[in-house]
């Protein structure tokens, strides 16, 4: 397959930081949906997110890239270039620059259960199909919430995830993974410091 109609999955997030279980569920998820690569777009700035607390994006983007090496998973600030805060303001200028890839939304099951808070998240839907990480935890509120209710008539089986680039748009798929119980605030909280390891001297 030729790098212009690779299978493409996007994870955005802060990476605050990176750790091991963004790079499980991303492969395990990889090999569900039968995909190439993984981007992870480390955001500038989540608005749904607190800013204290946060480590400059630098610092995010490096322990990204460092926990991604030698897997087929890109650590990128490419929203910074973009000139894009919301998640649809970035697969709209992405589907634009690559025309030729196939794109796939992932997120977990926490995003679901906001995903009706998201700016544009109908579009979002319209753009791209989504594959939801389950989570132990949240599984519960995200099948509650707003936003599964309206995809319920939209959603496809786990079975049926290599076939992604088939469906119809909207498109949801909840995948069920092996969970990790990884934390980046536990990991924040054993190491308040965590982001000198990945900021370069002046």
């Amino acid at each position: 397959m030729t790098r212009a109609g690779r299978r493409t999955a996007l994870l955005g997030g802060s990476f605050n930081p990176a750790h091991r279980g963004h790079r499980r569920v991303t492969l395990a998820a990889m090999r569900a949906l039968a995909l190439d690569e993984a981007w992870w777009l480390v955001s500038p700035g989540n608005p749904l997110k607190p800013a204290a607390g946060m480590a400059p994006l630098a610092a995010r983007l490096a322990s990204a890239r460092a926990m991604a090496r030698n897997a087929p998973i890109r650590a990128t600030a490419i929203e910074t270039r973009l000139g894009t805060r919301y998640t649809a303001d970035t697969l709209r200028k992405l589907r634009a620059r690559y025309p030729h890839r196939r794109f796939v939304w992932l997120m977990g099951a926490d995003n679901l259960a906001q995903f009706h808070r998201w700016r544009g998240w109908r579009t979002i839907a319209r753009t791209v199909p989504i594959a939801v990480i389950a989570r132990p935890g949240y599984n519960g509120a995200a099948l509650a919430g707003p936003a599964m209710g309206w995809f319920r008539r939209y959603r496809h089986r786990q079975d049926q995830a290599e076939t992604w680039t088939q469906w119809s748009l909207p498109a949801l798929v909840l995948l069920r993974l092996p969970p990790d119980p990884t934390s980046a605030t536990a990991i924040r909280a054993r190491d308040p410091d965590w982001a000198r390891r990945f900021t370069k001297p002046d």
